[in-house]
């Protein structure tokens, strides 16, 4: 992740083709480890590629993946009104389940504070 992030850093600072020393260097700035096989890799993936389209079709692929919470990853879009469109309707709220969790007072012979 962090060699994507340097990637990305590259990019946003105006540098439309990140090389590998561009990468170690941001890499380095913030006393991180610049792995040689990861930028290798990531450069030879993302060569020749419009870094717009790899967000979007990386976005689309995380929208079928669960995330634990009952769904998907939501993506927002803003409804395309005329003028006149109706209010959408309030959503409902599933009732939800309250559990009780047990503390427990045993420290298990020690205390952190002695």
């Amino acid at each position: 992740m962090k060699v994507i992030a340097a990637y990305l850093l590259a990019l946003l600072g105006g540098n439309p083709n990140p090389t590998a020393n561009d990468l170690k260097t941001i890499l380095g700035s913030v006393g991180a480890e610049a792995d040689e096989d990861m930028i290798k890799l990531l450069l030879d993936q993302v060569k020749g590629k419009d870094p717009t389209e790899l967000i979007a079709s990386g976005r689309e692929k995380l929208a079928s993946v669960p995330s634990g919470g009952g769904g998907g990853v939501a993506v927002a879009a803003a409804p395309a009104s005329g003028g006149g469109a109706a209010a959408a309707a309030p959503a409902e709220e599933a009732p939800k389940k309250e559990e009780k969790v047990e503390e427990s007072d045993d420290d298990m012979g020690f205390s952190l504070f002695d």
